[in-house]
Parts: structure tokens; sequence; C-alpha cells
């Protein structure tokens, strides 16, 4: 019976390892799965043997004032591998600690497989030196990571990105309409401020901003926000009612109303390259405290922010940063995309490219046969 212990360290990385743990057990019902993760990986029968619910921080400074609570994780997770002897490590996204984590399996002999692996092509090529000297594999989800981390002498396969499996409407647009309230004849915005406190407060002002002056351009334009669970609705309705733009909230579906919206006004993130697979144009928009923001300027080695300009390899969407975040900014690069038939007919062709780069669909499945190869190897 193969023994895997996955690590993921936050709610998208918990989503991630839910889909390998029940690709797995649907491949090998007898394996045994316990890790760091969340309710996802619990529900898809992973013992979690650490609840991943309070380390969610963002940034440089902020990962700084928690140093003490990760080198006490790290070594809970030391012990964990002691005492359970997995066949394998898989580690997934969460870079800055699942290096060290890596580290700590090399010393212990135990082999590790990385899925979602650290950003390379933005933080420097020596990230996939050192991990090419950690890992046994490097499961990649873009063609361009591949190709680093092969250079850099990594074992890589080039699996694909999940999402090409998951992100997909379940009705069709007629139904989408009637199920949101939506009217088909008037434009429709989504703002998709992120899923972190701390996105929240710093972009969800200048969205409602934006929204405001684009109502004043487009007056019957319908406003849709979908709110994350994580996200207190409190906090998001006392700026919305500040703004004194007409908001529908929802929950859940959100595939299904990206097929019927227009355009959206995103946090950087994979809510883009989402709304890139359902064809839908973002204005992308990035917001750090200064002093992170700083920090990322003088490391990061990356000319894009924007997952689909990074897939494409050039900027085929609107990506306004730190000071150019405005709602000014926001507001005409979002109304160019809705009213602009050339600029929109450019988007929907740029769009399709980021679905090609993304490799075939069967990304989770690839990872799991990754997964039980390296592990049958080290029984053997």
């Amino acid at each position: 019976m193969p023994k895997v212990m996955i690590s993921a360290g936050e709610a998208s990385g918990d989503l991630h390892g839910a889909s390998v743990a029940e690709t797995l057990k649907s491949m090998q019902p007898d394996i045994e799965l316990f890790g760091m993760g969340g309710s996802n990986m619990r529900a898809a029968g992973v013992d979690i043997v650490y609840d991943i619910a309070d380390i969610g921080v963002m940034g440089f400074v902020e990962i700084l004032w928690n140093l003490p609570k990760f080198f006490r994780l790290r070594g809970l997770l030391s012990r964990i591998m002691d005492e359970r002897r997995p066949d394998v490590l898989v580690l997934i996204d969460y870079g800055g600690f699942h290096m060290a984590l890596a580290q700590v399996a090399k010393k212990k002999g135990i082999p590790v497989v990385y899925y979602i692996c650290p950003k390379a092509w933005v933080w420097g090529k020596w990230r996939a030196k050192a991990i090419a000297g950690w890992v046994e594999k490097v499961a990649a989800i873009f063609p361009f990571e591949a190709d680093i981390y092969r250079e850099a002498g990594a074992s890589v396969s080039f699996v694909g990105h999940p999402l090409v499996d998951i992100v997909r409407p379940s009705m069709d647009r007629e139904t989408a309409f009637r199920h949101f309230g939506a009217d088909p004849k008037k434009p429709l915005l989504l703002l998709l401020p992120g899923s972190r406190f701390q996105e929240v407060s710093s972009l969800l002002d200048i969205m409602m901003a934006a929204a405001k002056k684009i109502r004043e351009q487009l007056p019957d334009c319908q406003f849709y926000l979908p709110v994350a669970p994580t996200i207190p609705m409190e906090r998001i309705e006392s700026v919305v009612q500040a703004s004194g733009v007409p908001v529908v909230y929802t929950c859940n579906s959100t595939y299904n109303l990206m097929q019927i919206a227009d355009c959206a006004i995103a946090a950087s993130g994979t809510v883009t390259l989402e709304a890139a697979l359902m064809g839908l144009p973002s204005v992308i928009i990035y917001r750090v405290k200064t002093s992170t923001y700083w920090l990322v300027r003088v490391v990061a080695n990356v000319s894009h922010v924007g997952l689909p300009n990074i897939v494409t390899g050039r900027r085929i969407l609107p990506e306004l940063i730190q000071h150019e975040a405005t709602a000014d900014n926001v507001s005409q690069a979002a109304l160019r995309l809705m009213t602009d038939p050339a600029v929109r007919a450019q988007a929907a062709a740029d769009l399709k490219e980021v679905r090609v780069n993304l490799g075939e669909p069967g990304a989770v499945k690839r990872v799991a046969s990754i997964v039980l190869d390296v592990a049958s190897g080290r029984k053997a």
C-alpha cells in the first residue's frame, strides 16, 4: 500500500491537492494519504495533520512577521515524515515554505514530486536550480516553466494546467441569464477583488470607484460581484454601499457568470486565468503594501503580473500595478474592452491562444500517475 504525503499551504493549493487525492484514490483504492491542507483535501480522504486555515499570508513583510510560525510548522511536518515514512512527498505551490520542506525530505531520503512549482521565471532561475537538487520530479503546468526547470537540470514533465479540466460552465447562456437575473440586452461587468482579506481591502475601493465612472458612461451597465467564502460580507457591503453603485452579489457558479459577462475587473491571480479560459477579457489590477512592492521590484524578474499575459509572453490584457491602479485608469481600460469592437475582437483572439498554451485536458491524472510511479520506485 503506497503512502503519500501531500502538502498544500493555501486555499488554491488545497483545491488542487483534493483533486490529486481523489484521482490517486480512484487509481489506487488502498492508498494512504496524509499531510497539510484544508477542508477540500479532508473531504477527498486526506488525513489532515495540520489545517492551513490560519497561515494564508501574503507578501514579503507579512511572511517575515510569521517566520517563527513557519519554523515550528516545518518541525512538525519533519516529525510526521519520521513517524509515518511516506513513499513520496507531493508539494503543491507555496514556494518559500515548500522549498525548505523539500530539503528536509531530501535529507530523510523521501522523494519529492513538486506540482505547481515555484515561479522561477519571476524570482530567478536560481530557484529552479535549487529545486532540481532536492526534487525527484517536477510536474510543470506551463510549457515555458518546463523549459526553465529542464535547463536547470530537473527531471520535468509538462502535465498541462489543471484549470483546463475545471473551467467550464454548467449552464447554457440563456439559462445563466435567467439564473442570475441578468438582462442579456445590457452590458454586464464582473468585479473580482480576490479571495484574501488583504486583496479585498486593497482593491475593492478602487474597483467600486471605477464602477461608478463606468456607470456614468454606461448607465444601464449591470455589476456582479462573486463573494469568496473567506471574506466577511460586511466588509464588502460597506465599500459597495458607500460607492452608490448597485451590485448583485453571487456565490458559486462563477464560471456560469463569466460566460454571460462582457468584461471583468480582477485582482491579479488565478481568477484572471479562469476568466481567460472562459473567453472573458479582464482589466488586471495589483496593489500591495509599499514596502512589499519595492521588494518585489528589486527581486522579481518579470515583465507582466497577469497570468494570461505571462502565458502568452506579451500584454494581451491591460494590467495596472500599484500607483497605476486608479479609478480613472481602470474604468477607461474596462470601457475600451466593453465598447470598442476592434479591442474586443483582438482580446477574444488572444484569449484563445491562452487556452492552447495551457495544454490538453487530463493534467491531474498525469500528476497522479507521476506520484504513483515515484512512490513505487521508492518501495522497490
